[in-house]
């Protein structure tokens, strides 16, 4: 039947018509959610069949799911509400319906931001509407607990017996004894390590393990995590699981405390597949092991990274109305392309493409969206940082440093405007605040300025392994996490590897060659010389050294091009989210944590 049909059909009264839609969204979510649940059910079986071009086609699947869900919805609810789709009144009936349906499922928080998504498809509200969105949700507190809990609890024997019980019950994320290479050994290591992870030394006899009931997949990896606790302490764990080809599945490290678990869920990586029945309660327990992250970062972690983008923004919400500082430009470089600025009491940045891009940048705002498209679909291998999307914002003018709107209304009048005591931006991503490197190098001692020069080249290197490039190399492009971690933030000329041609740098044979002020070779736009890098590294002589120390493989056209063979027979890096102290047994001598 036609859209114009339904919508002036007189039997459908405004309540009918409110009803039929928020059943319509209410069915789009359910089908979401289960198929959600089968992609994340699969990554089980793609572990054990060590079968990983299908385990990272499956993470792609799920990353696409949730637009190809609302399309179909949106199309969906067109077509039932016709020439009425505008009209607030009946969203806000619609809304209410709803929020009813979903208050009995296990995963209401993320059905409130699907519904969301619903809406900003419809309206391209500018700030936010209260009466057709949940700005802040509807439940004062959890309307629905999970049937079966989330956590297995093992205790009254040995820590060692009771890793390997946990290791070996499959219903808990385990496997049957049977796949396991020599798990006697690996849990008796494990057993150790956590024990020797107790600020006291005087353990009491018994240790009480504790681990969510589903495993963590990402990559090639699977992962438990939850806590020991010995008396009133607890030490938060992940136990990183390995399968293979002629070995059977290992426990291959113990990672333990809150930093560790950090940079496993960081979010700089990719997402995890674990199944869970009750999303709210699990990252609150996460939460717990992880005080220092916060929830959007654990959302995004197991794969609901729309609702993340929600928690983000109540969070950001909450703030504003309890501080008092001014938007200004954030610290670092000047942007060529991109206009960024932050409010000092928040750790984020606000990153906003600007009308013209200064030379030499020739790219075009659609082609910077790629990248950052590009960076949200690929493995980020715990050197890009998750850049959340937002449209329409609408902030209080009084909250700019004068100097700043400025520059924006300048710089940025395609994205940004005044509206009254507003500033509506249209476009901006959203990403964490982090040290930018030019600037740590200058305030850093020798010994920090070393380890961030060393993970620098590493970071590169990760980075080519997935298959990026850079592109810009310059300092000021990468920053250090609070972890002490180097990262890669700038996307404006992100390239994959097999994409560029990495060439010798061509040696002169006549003086005029060597005197020229310019190249006298032929240069095509995906040529890079890897020999000129240094030349623009811009750290202390003590970092520079220790650069070249360890990575000077990273300034020949060879390395690159052993790279590119390496991605184009089809080798899928593996990049552990853990160094190698971490595993078991521990390597004497083996390098800091990456």
């Amino acid at each position: 039947m036609s859209a114009v049909v339904h919508a002036s059909a007189p039997l459908l009264t405004d309540s009918r018509l409110a009803a039929l839609s928020a059943e319509a969204a209410h069915r789009a979510f359910r089908r979401y959610l289960e198929q959600f649940d089968a992609i994340t059910r699969q990554a089980r079986e793609r572990f054990l069949a060590r079968d990983w071009p299908g385990n990272y086609a499956d993470a792609a699947k799920r990353l696409h799911l949730y637009s190809v869900v609302l399309n179909d919805l949106t199309k969906e609810i067109e077509n039932l509400l016709g020439a009425r789709l505008c009209e607030r009144t009946l969203w806000a009936a619609i809304k209410a319906v709803y929020s009813a349906l979903i208050a009995q499922s296990a995963a209401w928080e993320i059905g409130e931001s699907f519904f969301n998504s619903l809406t900003r498809r419809v309206f391209a509200t500018e700030g936010v509407d209260q009466t057709i969105e949940f700005v802040d949700t509807d439940f004062d507190a959890p309307p629905t607990t999970s049937t079966t809990g989330h956590r297995g609890v093992y205790e009254n024997a040995p820590l060692a017996d009771l890793l390997f019980e946990a290791l070996t019950t499959t219903s808990a994320g385990g496997f049957d004894e049977g796949c396991w290479h020599d798990l006697r050994s690996d849990v008796r290591l494990a057993a150790a390590r956590i024990e020797g992870a107790f600020p006291d030394a005087k353990l009491p006899s018994r240790v009480r393990l504790e681990l969510v009931t589903s495993a963590f997949y990402r990559g090639r990896g699977s992962f438990l995590v939850g806590r020991a606790r010995a008396g009133e302490t607890a030490v938060s764990i992940a136990l990183a699981l390995r399968h293979a080809e002629d070995k059977g599945v290992s426990l291959d490290a113990v990672l333990t405390g809150e930093r560790e678990l950090s940079i496993l869920f960081s979010y700089t990586r990719a997402y995890f597949r674990v199944n869970v029945e009750c999303p709210f309660e699990l990252v609150r327990y996460l939460r717990e092991l992880m005080p220092g992250k916060r929830l959007v970062d654990l959302y995004n972690a197991i794969g609901f990274h729309r609702h993340g983008k929600t928690e983000l923004y109540r969070d950001f919400v909450a703030h504003l109305r309890r501080s008092e500082d001014s938007f200004v430009a954030a610290e670092g470089t000047r942007g060529m392309v991109m206009l960024v600025f932050t409010l000092p009491s928040y750790d984020v940045v606000f990153k906003l493409i600007r009308d013209r891009f200064d030379f030499p940048k020739d790219s075009s705002r659609r082609e910077v969206k790629q990248r950052y498209r590009l960076v949200f679909e690929h493995d980020r291998a715990g050197r890009l940082i998750e850049a959340h999307e937002f449209e329409h914002l609408r902030l209080a003018r009084a909250r700019f440093d004068s100097a700043l709107l400025v520059e924006l209304l300048r710089d940025a009048a395609d994205t940004v405007r005044l509206e009254g005591d507003d500033v509506v931006v249209a476009h901006a991503y959203v990403e964490r605040r982090i040290r930018p490197l030019n600037l740590f190098f200058r305030e850093a001692e020798a010994e920090a300025a070393v380890a961030a020069a060393r993970d620098y080249g590493q970071s590169i290197k990760d980075l080519a392994a997935s298959n990026i490039f850079p592109g810009d190399l310059l300092t000021k492009n990468f920053g250090v996490t609070r972890n002490g971690r180097v990262v890669f933030y700038d996307y404006d000329e992100l390239c994959f590897i097999t994409d560029c041609n990495f060439r010798d740098l061509p040696q002169p044979t006549t003086p005029e060659q060597e005197m020229a002020a310019e190249p006298w070779y032929s240069v095509r736009d995906n040529d890079i010389f890897p020999e000129e890098f240094p030349n623009f590294l811009g750290m202390p002589e003590v970092a520079r050294e220790a650069l070249l120390g360890r990575h000077a493989d990273l300034f020949h056209a060879e390395y690159w091009r052993g790279v590119q063979r390496e991605l184009k027979a089809g080798e899928i890096p593996e990049l552990l989210p853990y160094g190698a102290e971490c595993q078991l047994p521990s390597p004497a001598g083996g390098p800091e944590l990456l």
